[in-house]
C-alpha cells in the first residue's frame, strides 16, 4: 500500500466495501478524539500526544476482507461483549467486515476507557 499523508487520503484509497466500514467507524473515533488522527506506519492512528504515535489510543487498518479497529491498551478495557481479541503486548482489536459490525455505543465506551488509560 502506498504512503498516505492524511487519514482522509488513506480512507479515499480504500475499496468501496472497506471504505464503507471505515466511514462508519470514523465519526465514532472523531467524537472521542477530535482532530487527533494522523497516518503513522502506513495507517490511521489517533493519539493523545503532540505527534502521531505519542500516547497512541487507537488505529484502523484495512485488509482485503475486513477493517481492523485496534486499541493500544485494549486488554485493559472492560469489554462485556467479548468482541475485543487480545493482540501483542497490551493491544486488542476487532475485525469489522461490514458497516453493520460497527456498534457506536460499544466502540465509544471502549474509546473513552482507552483515553482514560492514557
Amino acid at each position: 500500500m502506498p504512503a498516505f499523508a492524511t487519514v482522509d487520503a488513506y480512507l479515499a484509497s480504500l475499496p468501496e466495501a472497506r471504505r464503507g466500514t471505515a466511514d462508519a467507524l470514523l465519526p465514532i473515533i472523531e467524537a472521542v478524539l477530535p482532530g487527533r488522527g494522523a497516518v503513522w506506519h502506513g495507517h490511521p492512528v489517533w493519539s493523545l500526544g503532540p505527534k502521531p504515535g505519542v500516547s497512541p489510543v487507537c488505529h484502523l487498518k484495512a485488509y482485503d476482507t475486513y477493517v481492523t479497529f485496534g486499541l493500544w491498551r485494549g486488554q485493559a478495557v472492560t469489554d462485556p461483549s467479548g468482541r475485543l481479541a487480545a493482540n501483542a503486548r497490551e493491544m486488542a482489536s476487532v475485525k469489522l467486515r461490514t458497516p453493520a459490525d460497527v456498534d457506536a455505543v460499544l466502540f465509544t465506551d471502549w474509546l473513552r476507557q482507552a483515553v482514560g488509560l492514557g
